[in-house]
């Protein structure tokens, strides 16, 4: 695909309509990667077509697993249980996808085969030690390059020790990734969390029928088990319904319903920083779909005003924040931001690249090692850089909807990571936007 898809977005508007975002990513992942170790077949619908979950899906083909689909969400897996994996012939190539590489490092350190892992540009930039450090601990033999990125070299050991392992940073994706490893190692793994990260894959551990120890802030799994297929409704992905909260909250006469949202407690930040701020969200019709809480939520226009973000909703709303920099933006005051130096070293440095996008558009936007301050304001038009990053693209849209002109916003094409279809849907609402092949 192009590389230089440009968004152009008219100024004003406002959102109003009936919708559901596609499905949660992170789980759209794990479901592939779990179901494919499973003894049975596993039955997913509202799974996400996007480029990331596709690049696992096509991982796991590429190891002998048959799967039909995905055909409108829907996808069926042929487990091959826990040490059915064939070697595939070449190298895994993940695209953009940390998520894929960083669970598929803890699920190969355990099996009978080499492998390599790939990634694009940008993934091929992103820091792997967090997770190939702990691993090897355990005893895998895994190679990065000098900086500890991709591409990772997995070779076969004779079996994996178990560890304890304390986390120096919060993070979702080396807590699963070793609790995945931990399956394959002798005796019991625990990851110790210094701050709640998101828990779906203990979750669906769980639904797979594979025991998750809780102790606090600990997690462990016992290794020698195994997972039995089961049928998993893949919830809207609340980083995606992100995008509208935000965008209906600052556009004047906007009321908006979202359905079958993931409410996940460990990543309901947004709607939590959201209301503090003065936005007008309201849940319905909660229950409990596959182990994981849905909601439906509806969200009307809000005077917002700027906020110290509290620090315990940072890991809870870490994927969220380029929206909620443009909630910042058009809010009343000033909103600070500390504690997120996670953000540097996303998809983009997404402190950086949002303080410049706001900079070009007339926000006051100062960055921070670990956050930034936002002076909100009267966005203008402009032209902005999204540097290959979803979420910042998706957030410079909504911000459209307060600005005096219009936003372009340059290398889309990622969008289709996270969230196909987002500008036809987005448009469907009220949005003034194009998508253009420059």
């Amino acid at each position: 695909m192009s590389s230089n898809l440009q968004f152009r977005v008219g100024p004003g508007g406002r959102l109003r309509g009936d919708i559901r975002v596609p499905g949660d990513k992170s789980i759209s992942h794990r479901s592939i990667m779990l179901g494919s170790l499973a003894r049975g077949v596993t039955r997913v619908t509202g799974f996400l077509e996007g480029e990331d979950a596709l690049a696992t899906l096509q991982a796991f083909r590429d190891m002998g697993v048959q799967i039909e689909g995905p055909d409108n969400g829907a996808v069926t897996i042929h487990g091959v249980g826990m040490d059915g994996l064939q070697p595939p012939e070449g190298a895994l190539d993940l695209g953009n996808s940390g998520t894929s590489m960083r669970l598929l490092a803890g699920l190969m350190a355990g099996q009978g085969f080499e492998i390599t892992l790939l990634g694009d540009e940008s993934l091929s930039r992103r820091p792997m030690k967090r997770v190939t450090d702990p691993l090897k601990l355990m005893g895998a033999e895994i190679n990065t390059t000098p900086k500890g990125t991709a591409p990772l070299i997995i070779r076969p050991v004779d079996g994996l020790r178990a560890i304890d392992y304390p986390m120096p940073v919060a993070s979702a994706q080396v807590k699963s990734c070793l609790l995945l490893a931990g399956m394959y190692a002798e005796g019991e793994t625990w990851v110790t969390e210094p701050a709640p990260t998101r828990d779906h894959t203990e979750r669906m551990l769980r639904g797979f029928g594979y025991d998750v120890m809780q102790d606090g802030p600990r997690r462990g799994v016992r290794g020698g088990g195994e997972l039995v297929a089961c049928d998993i409704d893949v919830p809207a992905d609340i980083s995606s319904a992100a995008f509208f909260l935000v965008g209906a909250s600052i556009a004047t006469e906007s009321d908006l319903t979202l359905r079958h949202v993931g409410m996940n407690p460990t990543r309901d930040g947004v709607i939590n920083i959201l209301r503090v701020m003065g936005a007008d969200i309201q849940v319905s019709n909660e229950r409990e779909v596959g182990g994981e809480p849905v909601a439906d939520l509806r969200v009307r226009s809000a005077r917002l005003k700027g906020i110290r973000i509290p620090e315990d909703q940072v890991p809870l709303a870490i994927d969220e924040f380029p929206a909620l920099f443009v909630a910042a933006a058009c809010a009343e005051g000033e909103t600070v931001l500390t504690g997120a130096g996670e953000l540097r070293v996303k998809e983009s440095d997404r402190i950086q690249v949002m303080a410049d996008g706001l900079q070009v558009l007339g926000i006051q936007a100062e960055p921070t090692a670990d956050g930034i301050v936002i002076q909100g304001g009267q966005m203008s038009g402009g032209r902005v850089d999204s540097h290959g990053d979803h979420r910042i693209a998706m957030a410079f849209a909504m911000g459209a909807l307060r600005a005096a002109g219009e936003i372009r916003i340059d290398d889309c094409a990622n969008v289709n990571t996270s969230f196909p279809g987002f500008a036809e849907l987005a448009r469907s609402v009220g949005l003034q936007v194009s998508v253009n092949d420059v």
